[in-house]
């Protein structure tokens, strides 16, 4: 046994001092995004529609706008008993024991496990803890460990909304979780929880409280982290807590002191992995702009002698029928065994996002054959084509030529929107967010979840099953490059 790690110095070390790197993938799309079905009577449907809420990633699966809204218009068309049935399939074959081997095979040593505070709440009956939430965390820690994975438990979706984004199951612009102290008082209480669970876990690697917060003071952010570093302590002494920086885990400006036994966390994308940024060419300049990225948001930690931890970064990907698509893909994952080469220099641990999704930023994926792609690639085909997602943005000149006057229109009449925090957003995106990520993919829940209707319990398995490892296909290239930088 490895014994439960803990912060020494610059390093992460296990239970004789050996220092540990943790190389691994975030489980995105997974907890994130199923509950089991709690037993509660039909008549309590709106109830039941509220109490399902939490935050499945719509890239991930291809859902539309924010996952209740998407579970809301499952539960409609499938009812209580088949919506039930199938999150239960979905959150089994999303999975088992199959990934983690295939994980394990990659040399990669560390699975980052989102999870929504949903799971183990209801808003209407705050801090009683639903226990069933822990069955399929346990399943996946279990997996893990008879594999030697260590796991990161990692809170990504608040009360209230820590940050202004959909990944955080925020269906608004507002992140409230900084406004209301009773939402903190709610995370806290949950850590607790959590922590009690674990407390003697010695393949949990720590626990990750808030997931690329946005805190518009800059300083509620760190009077909660001495608050929820007190309160988990009193629980569980031992666990390393990994703590985001601030406006998605990339501004350490306002942090001045590091707590005992944590580790910080910057999130490293570059916007050379997305369709609006430039093409990766692998010149001197684009490298050394990739490093001096790293080391501003690594400043921090360095000037306090703090191991680094890179929570999340990764470009996406083309899908074949787009033009250049593998020049493009060979470009992306050209950048990214370029930013492995800068955190293997800098010795750092790191989580790539994400391991399993629709084709879009997996290691692995749901075939194009898959019953999933079959049966939804109409509707896929046309929320990339509206841009209704946020993640893997791509250019369609018409829609450019409806947003574009509008957003120079704003900047016009309002400019102090130039300034809105988070200012890393520009005006584009702040309209994007709200009118084609909220407004319009809201009212899309309905009709992507129509496909599902009149599907029987066959049907609804061989769905979830097209998530299962032995049905997914791998992106061999960035798997080639992940195991190449795993330290075997």
């Amino acid at each position: 046994m490895p014994g439960i790690l803990k912060v020494s110095g610059e390093h992460i070390v296990d239970s004789t001092g050996t220092p540990v790197i943790l190389r691994g993938a975030g489980l995105g799309g997974w907890m994130k995004s199923v509950l089991p079905f709690l037993p509660i009577p039909p008549h309590s449907f709106p109830f039941l529609t509220w109490v399902r809420k939490h935050s499945m990633e719509n890239f991930i699966t291809g859902y539309p706008g924010q996952e209740h809204q998407h579970r809301a218009a499952m539960l409609k068309v499938l009812g209580p008993e088949k919506y039930n049935y199938f999150f239960e399939q979905f959150l089994h074959q999303f999975f088992t024991a199959s990934d983690a081997r295939f994980f394990r095979s990659l040399g990669l040593n560390c699975l980052r496990i989102p999870f929504n505070y949903r799971y183990f709440e209801s808003p209407l009956n705050p801090r009683v803890l639903i226990p069933s939430g822990f069955h399929h965390l346990d399943r996946i820690i279990s997996l893990c460990s008879a594999e030697g994975i260590y796991v990161i438990l990692d809170l990504h979706s608040l009360p209230g909304g820590q940050n202004p984004d959909w990944h955080s199951d925020n269906p608004s612009n507002w992140a409230g979780f900084w406004e209301e102290r009773d939402y903190q008082d709610r995370v806290v209480w949950l850590w607790e929880q959590v922590a009690g669970r674990y407390k003697d876990n010695e393949w949990v690697a720590g626990y990750n409280p808030v997931n690329e917060p946005c805190d518009a003071e800059h300083t509620r952010l760190l009077a909660f982290y001495d608050r929820i570093e007190e309160a988990i302590r009193k629980v569980d002494p031992n666990h390393i807590l990994w703590l985001d920086g601030n406006t998605f885990a990339a501004d350490f400006s306002a942090f001045n002191k590091v707590l005992p036994n944590c580790v910080y966390a910057l999130h490293d994308y570059s916007n050379m992995g997305f369709p609006a940024g430039d093409r990766y060419k692998g010149t001197p300049e684009q490298n050394d702009k990739l490093e001096r990225q790293y080391l501003r948001k690594a400043e921090f930690m360095m000037s306090h002698k703090s191991p680094v931890w890179n929570g999340e970064f990764g470009p996406v990907y083309s899908p074949p029928s787009e033009p250049e698509a593998t020049t493009i893909n060979q470009e992306r994952i050209a950048l990214l065994g370029q930013q492995l080469k800068i955190y293997d220099k800098y010795k750092i641990s790191w989580s790539i996002w994400t391991y399993k999704d629709i084709g879009v930023q997996g290691m692995i994926y749901t075939s194009p054959e898959s019953k999933w792609i079959s049966t939804l690639k109409p509707f896929l085909d046309k929320k990339q084509a509206i841009q209704a997602d946020a993640w893997g943005y791509h250019p369609n000149p018409e829609v450019d030529a409806i947003f574009k006057p509008l957003v120079e229109w704003i900047k016009k009449v309002a400019p102090e929107v130039e300034n809105k925090y988070p200012t890393t957003w520009n005006t584009e995106r702040h309209v994007a967010r709200v009118v084609k990520q909220c407004l319009i993919s809201e009212c899309l829940s309905m009709e992507f979840a129509k496909y599902f209707e009149g599907m029987g319990f066959e049907e609804l398995e061989e769905m979830a099953k097209s998530f299962s490892f032995e049905k997914c296909a791998q992106r061999e290239e960035l798997n080639r490059t992940l195991r190449d930088h795993a330290g075997i």
